[in-house]
Parts: structure tokens; C-alpha cells; sequence
């Protein structure tokens, strides 16, 4: 706008104008603390190109997650580039990259036979990428690499076959939790196609053999990353309702630093749109120059003011640069005068362009029990979230007059905005009026800061607003009954917390349908942020983060939008979203549909960590649910002054039950001994890949460090419990486990001294052995299982009475003995006792016998095939005796016939062609033959592993679900069992008690009659007190003891849920 610069800039107007000619690049290490360069180009296609090629690389997301290799191979390109006029290479340089340790770059020059002194210079030419992986090695020796190398089959020789690195890599870096159809382990042919990538010796890779170097190579490589690089990518469904995203939110969106003082910045904007985010928030308030533009600010704090309109600019020119999915503008409006709220509509409306979305879809309308659009739906759409103007058909004049105010009136009369009651705004809480809940109330505004006080929205303003309505939080009942997805409700953290505490299954439900939004409580004057995690369990769309922070909290933020293309929405877990699952977040149990995962971390050693010679130690983290959450799990030992290559021997940290992986994390951070931060990494645990692996690091802003890495090895499988370890490994081996159990047939018959043949005789028949039992078994139920109830009586206990005085009938001794003399012990049926169900057994050997008959089957496959090949074999080999004796024959008799003409012999060569013709079409036969055989051969043990996997699977569902049922019907049937034996003893109660009472009748006829007839009127009196007191008790025994055996029953069902193992 200086038309002094643009003078001197605009060099004759050669190709267009000014603006469309000028780039600015923004760079820097976080969002705040920024730097600009700007460059004028003399055509504008030449502009536009370098602006496009420039962004593209600056959000590349796989340059952001290059392999291991690929970041060796940018310091390199660097040094490279750094030449000095002659265009050598300054080894002050080399000495500046590599500073932890100047003593190992000298060594590590002087083995490559390079000049070390600093002030030297090298020519590029003899620092080619093969020096300057020799000279890697020398400064950085890997003997961790060289132990794995040789623990895989190179003990005795300088490489690995082809077979040997098939299966390393099959067995320990392919991930288990894939489904082995649709991504089969690697074959041979690609094994070999690595090694021929990655051997630098031809020779070696011709001859399917890899050396330490091509083994390092590869595990720097490209295809061994430590994340699927499909993560990357945008590989969620995006066609869902919006309540079913996580989606990256901020807050305070224009502030740089604290809350109550600091810079409001429009440059914000665009760098937290650039960076992933998707919803914003925008404080308006009025503006008080003569102009009457509205502001952004943060109210009644000394942050500056910033102009509405170039905020809304910025995000218009920023919006959809990198990602097309919907923007989310959160309004806070303060603004009290009608003539600047129209302007903020017009604005929007101007600005915005067709991206404003003023209607709602055709498809979504606005009425209870429609679902909110998808973000697919809403591609290149801007959301405005503001207070809707209520319509009262009593208002129409009204809103004609304020209409006609915000367009005729010149200035605006109105006082200094007075703030309303917090009921009046986004109301994230309900405001009690009692003189107990004072100091609750004051807290609560503190926390909520200026969002509970905003100004009535006009009809301009509300006219923008459509799918997110914020209303007032009265109560998840409420917001059910309502069922209106458009309505939204924000929560201050506090508030979000309360919530979460008290209800966290109708939290989750609640966000199934509706959106809510999460923002830091007020007392957060540093700008400190709060743990997304927490609310992101509870489904929670829109927690929002202060950007400005890049503190732990951003951190975890940054690494959960990194994945599905960075596009700021990650679709929540299905149970988050199925109207028909409920999940309560604080649940310590495994939870049915969901595969729990079990996680191991080794950190072996670290590479270049840091650029001093420094002790360093990591830290491994695991966020996610509260039963997955464990902060510092593991901190290993500091290594001694050495950041190049320090290796720890630490123990493997497991995190054996990962309850919900697809909402955990890893975070792996490394420190200086004093505890200064390195670098860090978060990763998915659902998308981590087993194996060795560098984690190349990043700094706080989740950009990635060049030369900082981790070495690490990580085992991830589906949880199995403890209980099904055995069930487990005999469908992994059913072999074995059946010839397990048929020695154990054996030494049982010795034992029992049973016949051993007819011990055979029932395993050959598929009958699997079963534990003896010299007790006689109960008679089964229909269905074969067995519910007979453990109803084990006590011993009665010798009641001990004392001497009845003369005309009354004293309570035993003990009071409770009587009671516990007919009371009966009931025991719940263990998983075990379940196991020996006869409907369940009977599955087992029903799937013993298909597993057999599976492996008979492919057997004979197998012997089918080797018959057809040998009389293939056969038949070639008969044929070509017979030709060649053809040969012969013919032969023999021309030599004959000419010998006795007496003409020369010159058919004997040609023959000798013909023999030898023959040979080598039998000999290729032969290997085709070969060839062929052990293809099929090789398809047909691939078809059998498959056909077994696929099986071994099916059978344990089966069983699984097979003890749920055997274990619901035992226990029904055992409670039905249970009331039957409660009138039993109610029974015996009263016959042990008439009986007593007989005894004292019987010794009370020995007396005066006349006083034993007033004796007998007492003890009867007395027997019916005693008798209803005792049937009491007993009932609230048996209440009691029903109650524990129902808990049982729960505790039983539960083992059996929780011990559940999740096959793929």
C-alpha cells in the first residue's frame, strides 16, 4: 500500500501486477514465533508456481515422515549444498553437524583416508553417499544391529539367505492383528526383490544373500516404517454424521500468549488453519472508533484488538489449504450494538463467498431425530456457531425495528457493554440462586470466563447460524427427549469433568448424537491446556486447545490429527458411534466387540540424540482410557556422556491389556541428563508396527528432528488372558496338543489300570480323554449340559442345651447353630466345572475331529499329487528309453549296411547329435517337471495353513460362545434349584423345632396336672414366637446367601467376558 515501495518493487509492471507477483513465506518453529521472506517474481505464472511448489512441499506429509535412510540422506544433500566457492566442502561443517562428539568425527574421517583438521575442505567428489556411509559406521558403530544380524542365522557366515530373511521378516515384522488372506506374509520372489534394493553387493543379491549392510539398509529402508504410510494418507469414513468425529479445536483462537496479556495476532489464524485445525473461536466485540468496526479480543483483559473483517479474511484465504472438510466458527459475541452485528453477518456473507453455509442441506432439515450432515457432505463449507435469535411471532415488530436500526443508524447510543447473567450465554451450567452454592457460582464464572456473557444475537447473525445451535445444558435426559442433533452444548473443562464423573455412559451416548465442545476453564491465565484424552474417551467432537501452548497436552493433540490426511476429523470408535453399543470410558474390563491388544517396548539404542556430549535417558509413555493410561511406565538408565550412539539394556516394558487401542497412544521422549526435552514421538498403538524400527524424532511442535532416533523393538498382538494361553497354543498346534493328550490317555489308563487298547481304541475314534471321576455323574439335561448345583449340606454342629426351667422352652445355646444345622452350603460353578460340561467337551471333539479330518484330507491332496508326478516322471523317463533305443537301433543297422558297401561311416556324428539332442530334452523335461511338482506342492501347504488358520479361528468363537451359553444355563438352573432347597429347609427347621417342643411336652406329663397344663400353654405361646423369629433368620440367611451366589454368578460371567480372546 506505500506507493514509495511498491514504486520501487513494481519494475516496469513486466508481467502483471504487483500483488499477484510477490510470495511470502512464513516460517518458523511454532505458530508464534514466525519470521516472513518475501520475494517479487517478473511473471505471475512464475509466482504462482513457485507459491504452489512451495506449499506442497511444506505440507507433504510423507516428507514429514520420511524413513530413517531418507533424513541420513538430507544431512548429506545439506552438507552438499554448503560448498565453499571452489565448490569443495568445509569439513567445519561436518564438525557442526556431528558436534556431540569431535574426537569420533576425526576417527571417522581419518578411516574413510579424509583430511580431520576443521579448517580443511574436501572435494565433493570423494565425499560420495557410499563415504559417507562408511564414514556413518565408523562414527556411529550399531553392535546392537550386528547381534540381531547374527541371532537370525548368520552365526557362522557374513549374510542371511533369502529363506532366513523371509522369516525375520514374517515372524517378527509383520504386524499378527492382519488378517492373513487379505495381507499374506511376503513370498520368496519379494524377499528377494528387497534384498536386491537394499545389497550393495550385486554378487551377494544375485545369489539371494544379504549382508550387515543391506540388513541396515533395510531397516532404515522406506518399507520398514514404524507406521503403514496408508495412515497417512485419508483412509477413514468420511460420510458419517458430524457428531461421529473427533475435531481438532481451538480456543482463544487469536491470542499469542497468556490470557490477560499479550498480542491478539491475524496471522493465528492462518497458521492454526495450515496446521490441521478445523474449528476456531472468535471473541467479537464492539468497536469503539469512529468507524464502528467490530474487534476481536479477549474482554476486559490488556490483550490488543484485531479487526473482525481481516480475521475473516484470513480464514477465508486459509480455509481449505489443507483440507477440504467443513471450518467450524465458534462465536463468542459481546457485541452489544445492532449496526456491528449486521456489519459482522455482511462480512461473512461477503467474504465467505458460496463456502458460507446459510441453508440447511435439503437432505438434513432441521427437525428432531435427523442426524447432522457428514463431513463429506459438507466439503468446502464454512459453519457459523452462534446464538440463535428465538422467533416469537409476538416479536415481529421488534425485529423489524432492529433491523431497521442496525441500516439507518449512523452511531450507536448504547452504554459500555454491562455483562448479562451467565444464563443468558452458551449457559454451561445451571445457575442456582441459594446462599449455599455462592462461592460453587463464583468459581464456576471464574472457570468460565467470559463465555457465559454474551449479547443477543440479532437476525443477521442468527440467520448464518443452521446445524450448530449452542443451547443451554440442562441435563442428558433433556437433550435425549429432545433429540435434536443441530442443538449443541459447550462445557467448560471443569463443568466437562463434573459431567464425565457422574454420568459417563450418557456422556457418550449423548455425543452420539449431538455435538459438545470443551474449552479451558478461565483460571488458565497462562494458557496452560488441559488433557484432551480425557474427554476425547467420552466421545467429546470439539475439544478445544490453546495453539499458542505447545505443551504435553498440544503435543498429544498434535500427534492424535497427524494421521487420516491431517484433515482435522478422525472418526470416533464404532461402539462411540452405534446407537445400540454402550460404553462406559472408566471400564477396567475388556469390552465385547473390541479387540484389546497386548504391547511390548524395548528401547535397544539412540542415534545423534544431541548435539553436546550429554548423558540421555527416554521416557515411554501409554495415554488412552483411564485403565490404559500410564504415565512414565518406563524411564530407562541415563547413558554415560554419549548422545551418538548410547545403548541401553533395559527390560521390555509391557503393556499387557490395552483395552481400546484405537483411541491410545505411545509416546516415546527422550531428555538430558539435567532433563532438558531432545525429542519425542507419539504413535498410534492400533497402528504400530511390530518389530525393529527407528522412531525418528520430532520437537515440541511435532516437526521432525534430522538426525535424533530411537532403535527399538516392539512386539503388538491380540490380548489373550492368562486362562486361554493353553487353548491357544493347542489351536496353534493341534498336532502336538493331540499327541499331548493322547500320552496323557496312556499314563491314565496305567494308573487306573484300565485296558490300554480300549484307551486307543477311543482316541482313534476322536473321543478325547477326560479326567476320571469316581463320583457318580448326574443324569445330563436335554442339550447335554450338565446344571446340577453344588449343594453341599454342612455338618450339623452338636447344639449343646442347656437345662430347661420348669414351664418354658429356652432357645438352644447358640441360636444361629439351629439355623446353620439345615442351612446348606451352595457353591457357584467355576469356569473349570463348566469346562467339563458334556455339551462343551463335546464340542472339543467335534473340533478335534474336523481339524483331524482337514489335515487327512490335504494330506491325501499332498499324496495324490506326488502319484500323478511320479508316473508323469515315469512315463517321461519310458519314453525317452525307448527313443534313444530307436536311435541306436536305426544306428547299428545303416553302419552294417554300409559297411558291407563298402561306403564310409560318416552318420556316427550325426547320430551322436541326435542322442545328445535327446538328453537335453529329457533332462529340461525333467526340470519342468521338477519345477512345476514343487509349485504345486508349495500352493498346496499354503492352501492347508490357510484352511487351519481359518479353522482354528471359527473353533474358538465357537467355544467361547458355547461356555457363555453352558454357563447362563447352569446358573439359572442352579437358582431354580436354590428356591426349591429353601422350603426344603424351612422344613427341616420346623421339625427340628416340633421336635424339641414334643421333649419338653413329653417331660412337663411327669408334673402336677394343673401346672403342666399352664406349662404347655406357655411353650406353645412360646414355640410359635421361636418358630416365626427362626424362619426370619433363616430367609434373611438364604437372602443373603442368594445375593453372594447371584454376585458369583455375575463375577463368573464377567471372567468369562473379560478372559474372551479376540480373533481376527
Amino acid at each position: 500500500q506505500d506507493p514509495k515501495l511498491r514504486e520501487l518493487l513494481d519494475v516496469g509492471n513486466l508481467g502483471g501486477r504487483l500483488e499477484n507477483r510477490m510470495i511470502t513465506v512464513v516460517y518458523g518453529p511454532d505458530l508464534v514465533n514466525i519470521s516472513y521472506l518475501n520475494l517479487v517474481a517478473f511473471q505471475e505464472d512464475i509466482a504462482k508456481e513457485w507459491s504452489d511448489e512451495v506449499f506442497s512441499l511444506a505440507t507433504n506429509l510423507l516428507a514429514q515422515n520420511m524413513s530413517r535412510d531418507a533424513f541420513l540422506e538430507k544431512a548429506y544433500t545439506k552438507l552438499k549444498l554448503q560448498v565453499t566457492p571452489e565448490g569443495r566442502i568445509p569439513l567445519k561443517n561436518v564438525y557442526r553437524l556431528f558436534s556431540a562428539d569431535r574426537k569420533r568425527v576425526e576417527t571417522a574421517l581419518e578411516a574413510c583416508n579424509l583430511p580431520s583438521s576443521r579448517n580443511d575442505s574436501i572435494p565433493q567428489d570423494d565425499f560420495t553417499p557410499d563415504v559417507y556411509r562408511v564414514f556413518l559406521n565408523n562414527l556411529c558403530p550399531r553392535p546392537e544391529i550386528d547381534h540381531i544380524f547374527s541371532e537370525f542365522g548368520a552365526k557362522s557366515k557374513p549374510y542371511l539367505t533369502v529363506d532366513q530373511m523371509m522369516e525375520f521378516i514374517n515372524f517378527k515384522q509383520r504386524d499378527p492383528r492382519l488378517n492373513e488372506i487379505l495381507y499374506p506374509p511376503l513370498k520368496q520372489e519379494q524377499v528377494q526383490q528387497l534384498i536386491e534394493k537394499y545389497e550393495p553387493n550385486s554378487n551377494l543379491a544375485k545369489k539371494g544373500q544379504i549382508s550387515v549392510d543391506g540388513f541396515m539398509r533395510y531397516l532404515s529402508g522406506e518399507e520398514n516404517g514404524v507406521v503403514p504410510p496408508e495412515k497417512l494418507d485419508l483412509n477413514e469414513d468420511m460420510s458419517q454424521p458430524l457428531s461421529h468425529y473427533f475435531i481438532n479445536s481451538s480456543h482463544n483462537t487469536y491470542l499469542t500468549a497468556g490470557q490477560l496479556a499479550g498480542n491478539s495476532s491475524v496471522e493465528m489464524y492462518r497458521q492454526v488453519l495450515l496446521s490441521g485445525c478445523r474449528c476456531v473461536e472468535l471473541d467479537c466485540w464492539k468497536g469503539r472508533t469512529a468507524e464502528e468496526e467490530p474487534v476481536i479480543t479477549h474482554g476486559f483483559t490488556m490483550t490488543t484488538e484485531i479487526s473482525f473483517k481481516e480475521v475473516i479474511e484470513a480464514i477465508a484465504e486459509c480455509a481449505f489449504k489443507t483440507s477440504p472438510f467443513p471450518i467450524l466458527l465458534s462465536f463468542e459475541n459481546h457485541v452489544d450494538s445492532p449496526k456491528q452485528q449486521a456489519k459482522m453477518a455482511e462480512y461473512c456473507r461477503l467474504i465467505f463467498g458460496d463456502a458460507l453455509l446459510m441453508d440447511p442441506l435439503e437432505k438434513y432439515p432441521l427437525e428432531p431425530g435427523v442426524p447432522l450432515p457428514s463431513p463429506m457432505d459438507l466439503m468446502y463449507k464454512i459453519l457459523v456457531k452462534n446464538k440463535k435469535k428465538s422467533h416469537k411471532s409476538a416479536d415481529g415488530s421488534a425485529k423489524k425495528k432492529l433491523s431497521e436500526q442496525a441500516s439507518n443508524t449512523c452511531s450507536d447510543t448504547s452504554s459500555m457493554f454491562e455483562p448479562s447473567s451467565p444464563g443468558a450465554g452458551e449457559a454451561e451450567m445451571e445457575s442456582d440462586d441459594d446462599d449455599d452454592y455462592d462461592d460453587d457460582c463464583k468459581k464456576s464464572s471464574m472457570d468460565e470466563g467470559t463465555a457465559g456473557s454474551e449479547a443477543m444475537a440479532t437476525e443477521e447473525m442468527s440467520n448464518l447460524v443452521n446445524y450448530i445451535q449452542p443451547v443451554k445444558f440442562e441435563s442428558f435426559e433433556i437433550s435425549k427427549k429432545r433429540n435434536k442433533s443441530f442443538e449443541m452444548s459447550s462445557f467448560v473443562e471443569t463443568k466437562g469433568l463434573e459431567q464425565l464423573t457422574k454420568s459417563p455412559v450418557e456422556f457418550v451416548e449423548y455425543n452420539k448424537m449431538q455435538l459438545s465442545r470443551i474449552y479451558p476453564k478461565g483460571t488458565r491465565v497462562d494458557s496452560s491446556n488441559y488433557m484432551p484424552q480425557v474427554f476425547w474417551n467420552a466421545g467429546c467432537q470439539m475439544v478445544a486447545l490453546n495453539f499458542q501452548t505447545v505443551d504435553l497436552s498440544m503435543q498429544i493433540n498434535m500427534g492424535m490429527y497427524e494421521y487420516n490426511g491431517k484433515s482435522g476429523y478422525r472418526l470416533k470408535p464404532e461402539f462411540m458411534r452405534r446407537p445400540d453399543k454402550h460404553f462406559d470410558p472408566f471400564t477396567e474390563s475388556i469390552v465385547d466387540g473390541i479387540v484389546a491388544n497386548t504391547l511390548s517396548v524395548k528401547i535397544i539404542s539412540g542415534q545423534f540424540l544431541s548435539d553436546k556430549k550429554v548423558g540421555t535417558y527416554v521416557e515411554v509413555d501409554m495415554f488412552g482410557l483411564p485403565v490404559d493410561t500410564r504415565r512414565k511406565a518406563l524411564k530407562t538408565k541415563t547413558s554415560q556422556g554419549n548422545a551418538v550412539n548410547p545403548v541401553w539394556e533395559e527390560e521390555t516394558i509391557v503393556f499387557k491389556k490395552v483395552v481400546l487401542p484405537s483411541l491410545a497412544c505411545l509416546r516415546l521422549a527422550v531428555y538430558e541428563e539435567g532433563g532438558k526435552f531432545i525429542g519425542h514421538r507419539i504413535l498410534p498403538v492400533s497402528a504400530i508396527r511390530p518389530g525393529y524400527h527407528y522412531i525418528c524424532l520430532r520437537n515440541e511442535r511435532n516437526q521432525p528432528l534430522t538426525l535424533p532416533a530411537l532403535f527399538v523393538y516392539i512386539e503388538v498382538k491380540d490380548y489373550v488372558p492368562d486362562t486361554y494361553a493353553d487353548v491357544i497354543e493347542a489351536l496353534s498346534n493341534p498336532i502336538r496338543y493331540v499327541n499331548l493328550m493322547e500320552q496323557r490317555a496312556k499314563q491314565l489308563a496305567a494308573l487306573t489300570l484300565e485296558d490300554e487298547e480300549e484307551v486307543k481304541k477311543e482316541v482313534d475314534h476322536g473321543d478325547a480323554p477326560s479326567e476320571a471321576n469316581s463320583e457318580p455323574r448326574p443324569t445330563p439335561a436335554e442339550n447335554g449340559v450338565n446344571c446340577t448345583a453344588s449343594l453341599t449340606p454342612k455338618p450339623a454342629t452338636q447344639v449343646v442345651h442347656s437345662q430347661p426351667a420348669p414351664g418354658s422352652m429356652k432357645a438352644p445355646a447358640k441360636t444361629e447353630d439351629l439355623i446353620q444345622s439345615v442351612l446348606t452350603e451352595v457353591e457357584a460353578q467355576t469356569i473349570e466345572e463348566l469346562k467339563q460340561q458334556k455339551s462343551f467337551v463335546k464340542l472339543q471333539k467335534k473340533h478335534y475331529k474336523e481339524m483331524k479330518d482337514l489335515v487327512k484330507r490335504h494330506h491325501k491332496k499332498t499324496t495324490d499329487l506326488i502319484k500323478e508326478h511320479t508316473a508323469k516322471y515315469n512315463e517321461i523317463q519310458n519314453d525317452y528309453l525307448r527313443r534313444r533305443a530307436v536311435l541306436e537301433k536305426t544306428a547299428k543297422r545303416d553302419s552294417k549296411k554300409r559297411s558291407e558297401a563298402g561306403s564310409p561311416d560318416h552318420s556316427s556324428s550325426t547320430i551322436e547329435q541326435e542322442l545328445a539332442a535327446l538328453d537335453s530334452e529329457m533332462t529340461q523335461k525333467l526340470v519342468e517337471l521338477k519345477e512345476k511338482q514343487q509349485q504345486q506342492l508349495l500352493n498346496l501347504r499354503q492352501e492347508q495353513y490357510y484352511s487351519e488358520k481359518y479353522q482354528k479361528r471359527e473353533h474358538i468363537k465357537l467355544l467361547i460362545q458355547k461356555l457363555t451359553d453352558v454357563a447362563e444355563e447352569c446358573q439359572n438352573s442352579q437358582l431354580k434349584k436354590l428356591k426349591e432347597t429353601c422350603e426344603k429347609e424351612k422344613k427341616e427347621l420346623k421339625k427340628k423345632m416340633d421336635k424339641k417342643r414334643q421333649e419338653k411336652i413329653t417331660e412337663a406329663k411327669s408334673k402336677d396336672k394343673n401346672q403342666m397344663e399352664e406349662e404347655k400353654t406357655e411353650m406353645i405361646r412360646s414355640y410359635i414366637q421361636e418358630v416365626v423369629q427362626y424362619i426370619k433368620r433363616l430367609e434373611d440367611a438364604q437372602s443373603k446367601r442368594q445375593e453372594k451366589l447371584v454376585e458369583k454368578h455375575k463375577e463368573i460371567r464377567q471372567q468369562i467376558l473379560d478372559e474372551k480372546p479376540k480373533v481376527k
